[in-house]
């Protein structure tokens, strides 16, 4: 490798960035998200607007309107009626929140809003009977479908009427609101329809029929009650009568004593048990009395025994043989006169006994009737006070049913709508308008994550870790060969200083040992490699420098598309030995500069460029040339440009704009870099400053910005 190669080497090996997307080294994301929106702010507001035009066309023209009436009813609480019947028909109760919402869930019940439907004959409405509306275009195409292929269309036969009935409720309750205003007994009914007039009648007798529902629902309750309760006095009746008879039948059969006669024996038989115990004790004492003059053996002993006071009076002159004769005679006497006490009382105490016995039995069989007449008596008085009580309520309750109330009221009637509640124009044109501003900014992030090319040079930068010399904006031509005629004719053009820029960048990449063998190359054809390298040189010569363009690309040789062929030799020919350099090249006026165009050749062009020949020829030219400037093939078809970057100072990679993909790019510098090769710098090309304000890039890329138009004329 010669000197050059050294420091062309030298140059070339620094640091690489590793950054592998573009937002490496930039923002952070959110703030990057926020620069890709404002980028693509024009998309937005396009969105924004097609979403307002679309909101208020649908509208306008496509929306159905719909119009709203509300009547309004509020619950009555329960007041003071004639007679209490709480207990028979129930009314409402205080007004807590489960009685507000089950009143609204009646309202809106399938029961009541069927008595609507059958009231206003809605099943003969198409707004609210499906079946009765025209079928829609999709029906009609698939009819119009099979009729074609021959097919009989049969027309639509309509339901059942209870089922159309049930879908007619089924709609009614889809436009029906009832809603409870907050702390407060009133309710709103609203009915929303395509007809202000429906409207209004709807929610009018939907509130109406609410009402005699309740009334209706009271008197059949109250005629319930009634039949109810007339039954129930009658069964009462029956057993009242009944309970009388038994009491009365109860009477006859038995021999009744009140309560006072029955108090009076008991306290007879209190009596006889009082005297049987005396008897008892009478008997006792006689016997005892007896047994005591028995074991008495002495005269003492006998008088005391016997108690006697004329025995008593004996013991003084019981010596005498008379008076002891009296003395015995006397306590015999007592003896015998002491057992018939005994015979006599307990005599008297079995006479008493049975007169005791007896006199139980009697009360006990009379307490036991008398209880029994009792219980049939209580029996009795509690059928009459039942009774009495259920033929009070019946009373009432036939009383009560010529004066229902209602529990609600119509507080303000539904009146018809002037305009339409629906559809909500500005309401609508928002919503559209948010939906288009979202559609856009998908639309926006869509687009930037299918977007695989590199559209400014910052993320060209980040995303290969490699700098960029220069950005080319695109050239307002039409033929290639009038590149170096615009080039010419425009020298303070917008893409004239942008080539300039791009060689100050070149050349002033290395001031100690300034490039002298420049090669220009891309990844694939078409990215504008051959129109840099002739503007490279055409700029060059512009500062009198002498210039040797070489074609590199001998496979497809397009250069013959900028610049005349004068000589049939070419490169070929100076590699193989067949001419020499001086004689070969060719003199462009336009271009001003040498030429060194390419032949076709049987030789692979690979194999020529790894040849000491072209090695020497590079030599030779840099001895003759200032610059020699060789235009490659892509990198990415064949191996060309990596073989010829051996002999080349600088390495100019183009890239051009919104269109080589992030992968090739890579994939090309990572070619290089593996033959250790790595470019001197990337050129973001063909840059479109209408597609720049279209991505919303504005300024990004400097001189190419709005303000650079003040020192360029195109």
């Amino acid at each position: 490798m010669n000197k050059h190669s050294s420091s062309r080497m030298d140059m070339l090996k620094r640091p690489q960035a590793t950054m592998t997307t573009e937002e490496a080294g930039s923002a952070p994301a959110p703030l990057a998200i926020l620069n890709v929106l404002w980028r693509g702010k024009f998309i937005i507001l396009a969105g924004l607007l097609i979403g307002l035009g679309l909101g208020w066309y649908y509208a306008n023209y496509v929306a159905e309107p719909v119009y709203r009436a509300s009547s309004v009813v509020m619950m009555e609480s329960r007041e003071q009626t004639v007679v209490n019947l709480d207990s028979v028909v129930g009314g409402l109760p205080s007004a807590d929140q489960s009685v507000l919402n089950s009143e609204a869930e009646v309202i809106r019940s399938r029961g009541l809003l069927g008595k609507v439907v059958d009231d206003l004959d809605l099943t003969s409405d198409p707004e609210f009977n499906v079946y009765l509306r025209p079928i829609g275009w999709k029906t009609k195409l698939q009819q119009n479908i099979m009729a074609l292929f021959g097919a009989d269309v049969e027309e639509r036969a309509l339901p059942p009427m209870e089922v159309q009935r049930s879908d007619t409720i089924s709609m009614l309750r889809n436009v029906i609101n009832v809603r409870n205003i907050s702390a407060s007994l009133v309710f709103n009914i609203t009915v929303e329809t395509e007809s202000a007039e429906k409207s209004a009648r709807l929610a009018n007798r939907t509130a109406e029929i609410y009402i005699l529902n309740q009334l209706d629902v009271k008197y059949d309750a109250s005629r319930q009650a009634t039949s109810w309760l007339a039954d129930r006095v009658a069964e009462l009746q029956s057993d009242l009568e009944s309970a009388d008879a038994k009491v009365k039948q109860f009477r006859s059969e038995t021999e009744l004593v009140n309560a006072d006669g029955l108090l009076l024996r008991e306290q007879q038989l209190k009596d006889l048990r009082d005297r049987i115990e005396n008897s008892t004790r009478g008997i006792e004492t006689a016997e005892a009395k007896i047994a005591a003059m028995q074991a008495a053996s002495e005269y003492p002993e006998k008088a005391q025994a016997a108690g006697d006071v004329q025995l008593q009076q004996f013991l003084p002159r019981i010596d005498q043989p008379t008076i002891q004769t009296a003395f015995d005679n006397r306590y015999e006497t007592l003896m015998a006169r002491a057992n018939t006490d005994i015979e006599r009382l307990t005599a008297q105490r079995e006479t008493l006994s049975g007169a005791l016995q007896e006199l139980e039995g009697q009360i006990q069989t009379q307490g036991r009737d008398l209880t029994e007449l009792q219980q049939l008596t209580r029996e009795a008085e509690a059928s009459r006070l039942l009774y009495e009580h259920f033929l009070t309520r019946l009373k009432e309750t036939s009383a009560q049913e010529g004066i229902q109330q209602a529990d609600s009221r119509i507080l303000s009637e539904a009146v018809t709508p002037k305009a339409p509640s629906a559809p909500n124009v500005k309401l609508i044109m928002a919503m559209n308008a948010i939906l288009g501003m979202i559609a856009g900014v998908g639309i926006v992030l869509l687009l930037e994550l299918r977007n695989n090319s590199y559209r400014t040079a910052s993320l060209l930068e980040a995303g290969t870790g490699y700098p960029v010399l220069g950005q080319i904006p695109s050239l307002p031509i039409r033929q290639r060969r009038n590149t170096i005629t615009y080039l010419a004719d425009k020298p303070t053009s917008a893409a004239a200083e942008a080539v300039r820029n791009l060689r100050t960048s070149i050349l002033l990449s290395n001031i100690d040992s300034p490039p002298q063998v420049l090669m220009t190359c891309s990844s694939l054809p078409g990215e504008g490699k051959t129109t840099m390298a002739l503007a490279l040189t055409q700029n060059l010569v512009g500062l009198g420098k002498k210039v040797l363009l070489v074609e590199g690309d001998i496979r497809r040789r397009v250069m013959t598309q900028y610049v005349k062929r004068q000589k049939p030799a070419g490169l070929v020919s100076v590699l193989s030995g067949k001419t020499d350099l001086e004689t070969t090249v060719t003199y462009d006026e336009l271009l001003q500069a040498d030429v060194l165009l390419g032949e076709e050749t049987a030789v692979n062009g690979a194999d020529l460029f790894s040849s000491e020949a072209f090695a020497a020829f590079v030599r030779r030219a840099r001895e003759l040339y200032d610059y020699v400037i060789i235009d490659t093939p892509p990198v990415l078809v064949v191996p060309d440009a990596r073989i010829i970057a051996q002999q080349a100072d600088a390495v100019v990679f183009v890239v051009k704009w919104d269109s080589t993909t992030k992968t090739q790019v890579r994939e090309s510098l990572t070619m290089f870099e593996r033959v250790n090769c790595p470019v001197s710098g990337l050129v973001l090309n063909n840059i479109s400053a209408r597609g720049m304000k279209r991505y919303g890039y504005g300024g990004n890329y400097g001189a190419y910005a709005a303000y650079g138009n003040k020192y360029y004329i195109n």
